[in-house]
């Protein structure tokens, strides 16, 4: 089973749940899948961490992140929209992001920790907790 076809199942999945409950539908300008290793080379977790560019500091920014629970969680290349686009069940509600670019990474240490430093959390942007009232039914997915 391919990529696009794991999104679209877990979509479809989200529809068959609750098909009346609405998409948390929103966009950023980068996402990362990264694999954080520990010393001796274990995976320790799989995470994809969200990003805003700065004008002002001419950077990303991280505003979100989330650990990596099942591959479907995982950005797929938008052929038809373009740029990339992950869709997951979040908490009680389906999370959509679109990004411009994507990025991998392999570290043996945390980005979204490292960047605390220069961007405590609680100043973070994050995603947002209320919904644009899309519904699930019109999120244009497709194998």
């Amino acid at each position: 089973m391919g990529p696009i076809t794991h999104t679209f199942c877990a979509v479809v999945v989200a529809l068959g749940l609750n098909p009346t409950e609405d998409v948390a539908r929103e966009k950023v300008d980068l996402m990362e899948v990264n694999h954080f290793y520990d010393e001796q080379g274990r995976l320790v977790f799989d995470q994809v961490i969200f990003y805003d560019w700065s004008p002002e500091h001419s950077r990303y920014m991280v505003r979100a992140w989330r650990l990596v629970k099942n591959p479907t969680q995982l950005p797929e290349r938008d052929w038809r929209e373009g740029g990339y686009l992950a869709v997951w069940q979040d908490g009680e509600i389906v999370r959509l992001v679109q990004a411009d670019s994507m990025r991998e990474s392999w570290t043996q240490y945390d980005p979204e920790l490292a960047e605390r430093d220069f961007l405590p959390k609680e100043r973070r942007k994050e995603l947002r907790k209320e919904l644009r009232g899309t519904k699930i039914d019109s999120v244009a997915v497709r194998p």
